[in-house]
This record gives structure tokens, C-alpha cells and sequence, in this order.
């Protein structure tokens, strides 16, 4: 499934984020820090959804309250429950 994210309170505009099983198939985010976010996506394929928003969720960036690992956490997590429906 297919799950299209808005992220708040961070430089990136929009993840997609595909699962399958449980399992990350793709993800793909716009906006933000190109580099990082591409290696952290890359990372991500392959890895139990669980495990992903385990590892990311409560990162914060700066002073902020949260992040783009923080809100790729949250797309993942809303994924699930969309796909729990």
C-alpha cells in the first residue's frame, strides 16, 4: 500500500512511503535535505515498518520538537493503521 504524508514542522514537504507485508518497499520524500533523506530511505527498504518507526521516532532536528526521521515515523506508522482498516 501506498501511503502519501504531509509532514509538519520540518523542511520537508511530502513522503511517500509504499509497504508491503509489513515491509518497506519504497520510500521517497520531497524537499528537506536531499542527501540525507535519500540515504535514510535507502536504508529503510527492506526493513520491518515496526522496526523502522522504532529507530526514528522522537529524533529531533535542532530545536525542534521533531524531525524528518521524526515525520517519516509518523507516514509509516499512519500506513499501518491505514492498512489495519
Amino acid at each position: 500500500m501506498e501511503h502519501i504524508f504531509r509532514p509538519r514542522g520540518v523542511c520537508s514537504r511530502e513522503m511517500k512511503v509504499e509497504i508491503t507485508d509489513g515491509i518497506i518497499r519504497r520510500v521517497e520524500v520531497k524537499g528537506g535535505c536531499d542527501g540525507n533523506l535519500k540515504g535514510i530511505s535507502k536504508l529503510l527498504v527492506g526493513m520491518r515498518a515496526e522496526d523502522a518507526i522504532e529507530r526514528l521516532e522522537g529524533t529531533k532536528c535542532g530545536f525542534k520538537n521533531t524531525s524528518c526521521p521524526d515525520q517519516l515515523s509518523r507516514a509509516l506508522r499512519e500506513c499501518l493503521e491505514k492498512m489495519a482498516k
